[in-house]
């Protein structure tokens, strides 16, 4: 009884408000009393309370990162306008292009309509909105600076996406080349070199080594290709999975991906631009250092860092400096050091810290653009290896032939 009370279903409703005006709207509760009750108290009369019909093929739009960084800066506009909060809601939620996020944001307009706050209705939602945000958010509504608070998580989410964007164009560019080349790779050793081994029986002599080392794998290939797919996405599922089960081996892999040439450089560089970023946001915001700590561990991204950042925190916790803190850990670079060290003194910690997040995130938007570069000509060279070498195999023998007639 109690599970069946306490499901949540859409309703539409159509209505009459304060000035007399119609309005319609929908709303998530457990039934229509409590739909009209929640309308009450909003002083709106109630003309029709009903059921929103579910679709007949369910389609729903994920809603990702960047839909979260969009309403958090349109909510800070709307505040700075001086629009009212709920109406800030509906305005954003007209907007929205993901019909998912129309939902979200009506959702939470909802509970605020009703008495709650803004953070502890983006709490109720930790799959969007993460401690960190409702952290800043309730500080915000505390102190009677929330549209300042939303402004500063909107910068913090923006900058942080953009950071996770060019890692993506880092690594996504070579992945997707592998890819290619190994379909072509599969498809000219199943469907192509079988045409000319064919041709090659009528030969009556013996082939090149070479030519001989590409049938086999041809043959290979043909009777076992199920074989070798089925593995590939095993071991990537089982990578996944094993990183997602494992601590152990999934802290290895971070420690791991720190040492990969190039690709090692954007992820520390990336590493440091969040860290920097998120403890300017937090401090700025008014957080206690070591509650922003907290924060900024569980944004680091990586399993070393996180371990180091937990450790600077217990070290600040026992009355040490955040300087001293974190050149005891050997993991961060002299700059930031340095200006940690400033900030302290001058007691323009934030400031200090946003020119340092800055400052990597340039390094990593550089260092994408210089790895692009560099890729480009080498994945080029090994796809024409790959495709020159086996067209080279299967023509070889005809040369040889031409040259002996």
């Amino acid at each position: 009884m109690a599970t069946a009370a306490s499901k949540t279903e859409v309703f539409v409703w159509h209505g009459v408000d304060k000035q007399g005006r119609k309005t319609r709207g929908e709303l998530t509760a457990p039934s229509a009393a409590l739909v009209k009750a929640q309308l009450r108290k909003q002083g709106i009369v109630t003309k029709q309370v009903k059921r929103k019909p579910k679709p007949l093929f369910s389609s729903k739009k994920a809603i990702k990162p960047e839909d979260i960084a969009i309403f958090t800066r349109q909510m800070a506009t709307m505040l700075k306008a001086g629009v009212p909060l709920v109406q800030s809601f509906d305005i954003v939620a007209e907007g929205a292009a993901n019909p998912t996020m129309q939902d979200l944001v009506n959702e939470i307009k909802n509970d605020v309509a009703s008495g709650g706050g803004f953070a502890a209705a983006c709490a109720k939602h930790p799959k969007y909105f993460d401690d960190l945000f409702c952290s800043l958010v309730e500080s915000g509504e505390q102190s009677g600076t929330l549209e300042v608070m939303l402004d500063r998580v909107a910068t913090y989410k923006e900058k942080t996406e953009a950071l996770k964007k060019k890692i993506k164009k880092a690594l996504t560019y070579p992945a997707a080349v592998i890819v290619v080349a190994i379909v072509v790779t599969a498809i000219l050793l199943i469907k192509v070199v079988p045409q000319f081994a064919s041709t090659f029986q009528s030969f009556g002599s013996d082939l090149p080594a070479f030519t001989k080392f590409v049938v086999f794998l041809s043959e290979w290939a043909q009777a076992n290709w199920f074989i070798a797919l089925g593995v590939m996405i095993a071991a990537g599922f089982s990578f996944k999975e094993a990183r997602r089960r494992s601590k152990r081996f999934s802290d290895w892999v971070d420690k791991m991906s720190l040492k990969i040439p190039v690709v090692g450089d954007i992820i520390y560089n990336s590493v440091i631009a969040r860290f920097s970023r998120t403890l300017a946001t937090t401090f700025a915001a008014g957080v206690p250092l070591v509650d922003a700590l907290n924060s900024v561990a569980g944004a680091a991204g990586n399993a070393v860092y996180y371990k180091a950042i937990i450790q600077i925190r217990d070290d600040v916790t026992t009355g040490q400096t955040l300087y001293s803190s974190i050149r005891f850990t050997n993991l961060f670079p002299t700059m930031l050091l340095q200006m940690v060290s400033i900030g302290e003194e001058s007691g323009s910690l934030d400031d200090m810290l946003d020119k340092v997040a800055t400052h990597f995130e340039e390094a990593v938007d550089n260092a994408v653009d210089t790895l692009t570069a560099l890729l480009e000509p080498f994945i080029m060279s090994i796809l024409g290896v790959l495709v020159g070498g086996l067209m080279i195999a299967m023509y070889l023998p005809i040369f040889m032939l031409g040259s002996a007639i």
